[in-house]
């Protein structure tokens, strides 16, 4: 029997740690590539330091996107996100691009043909995980995390608090009693600021947010809430630490509360399974917990590059299940066609709504009007109940 009574712990970072900014400029090309053509192929990784920013990576689009378009894309995407610090600034930023074009060999393996669909864009395996611990069905650690590094961003961005700069992280410690969360036994935040405050200030700035994150008696002792406990935190972003693609996958999905199957997501277009199908199981296992089925629900698929159908699927409901777990293996392969097309059928994945997952995990937001976030929508769960 799993354990009841514990804590547990996870961190996120804001979309302006180095690594963040990298993912959003990845993603920031496979927008500019979708937008032109929605079956573009885009895999572009991205390399941040002291006022460098490197792409690199394979790409197959037409009409073609040429390289002043991304190294002007990569502008934006830093400019979004507030980067104009002496050592790291969206105008006098060196950007150099190294993409070319996509392997035939890759090309041939995933490409539709006369006598086969289109296969995976590569081996491997993928999870999906959804808890009813919070509204959004996501664990409370990561969840609460995520709310308290966008919650600087935002006050940021108004001009409210414009003694915060871009880079921040957090981490927060969950208390668990009965396997139902019930507080926090400690909470830090590090946020790069403008020079001249000291730890106490940016300790009081920082406060507020963290208490309207955090549900009501849930901020720790004082002795448990740290905030720059290094001191001081004035140089940050790619200035202060180089940033890469696809380095903060933890914090891009559940916060170590659920396996990862180890492929990043950022700059990869739909056709690449570790991007897709990770969204798809997500999806599945989030209408498990909304159909009621179970508290709990994790999901792993299999695939290998240049085959359609997945290798595999296994659900492990954790003892929270209202239905045997190998029924509803069966039940989800019948409610949703997960080959690579079927996927990004269903959810729509072929559509500039990437650049925005960047930041703030890709799980665990509203589905949006315009296709963004569609892997969030709860609309199968009345279909899953149908099905067993």
């Amino acid at each position: 029997m799993s354990r009841q009574d514990y804590h547990f712990t996870s961190e996120s970072v804001s979309e302006g740690h180095p690594d963040k900014v990298a993912d959003r400029i990845s993603d920031a090309i496979v927008d500019l590539h979708i937008s032109r053509q929605p079956e573009a192929r885009v895999a572009v990784e991205t390399l941040t330091t002291t006022n460098r920013v490197v792409l690199a990576g394979e790409t197959r689009c037409e009409p073609q996107v040429s390289s002043e378009e991304m190294i002007e894309t990569a502008r934006g995407a830093i400019k979004a996100i507030g980067y104009d610090q002496e050592g790291f600034s969206w105008r006098t930023a060196d950007i150099a691009c190294h993409v070319h074009g996509q392997s035939n060999e890759i090309a041939m393996g995933v490409d539709a043909s006369d006598d086969k669909d289109e296969g995976a864009g590569d081996q491997g395996i993928m999870f999906g995980f959804a808890t009813n611990e919070t509204e959004h069905l996501m664990p409370a650690p990561i969840a609460y995390s995520h709310g308290i590094v966008e919650a600087l961003a935002k006050a940021r961005h108004s001009g409210d608090r414009k003694e915060f700069l871009p880079d921040a992280k957090s981490q927060v410690t969950v208390r668990y009693e009965d396997g139902r969360p019930v507080g926090t036994s400690s909470v830090v935040v590090s946020t790069q600021h403008i020079a001249g405050l000291s730890q106490a200030d940016v300790k009081e700035l920082v406060r507020p947010y963290v208490a309207q994150v955090l549900p009501e008696g849930w901020m720790p002792s004082e002795e448990e809430f740290y905030v720059n406990p290094t001191g001081q935190f004035v140089i940050g972003g790619p200035d202060g630490d180089a940033g890469l693609t696809g380095r903060k996958i933890i914090v891009d999905t559940y916060g170590g509360a659920a396996p990862h199957g180890g492929g990043a997501f950022s700059g990869k277009d739909p056709t690449k399974v570790d991007r897709s199908a990770a969204y798809a199981c997500r999806y599945l296992a989030k209408n498990v917990v909304a159909a009621g089925l179970a508290r709990k629900c994790l999901i792993q698929v299999s695939y290998a590059i240049g085959v359609t159908k997945p290798l595999s699927l296994y659900v492990d409901l954790s003892g929270t299940g209202e239905v045997e777990e190998s029924k509803l293996e069966r039940a989800l392969m019948e409610v949703m066609d997960l080959s690579p097309r079927g996927i990004r059928t269903h959810l729509g994945l072929n559509k500039p709504i990437y650049e925005r997952t960047a930041a703030y995990g890709h799980f665990g937001h509203a589905p949006e009007s315009d296709g963004g976030f569609s892997w969030e929508k709860t609309d199968l769960a009345d279909a899953l109940k149908g099905a067993l």
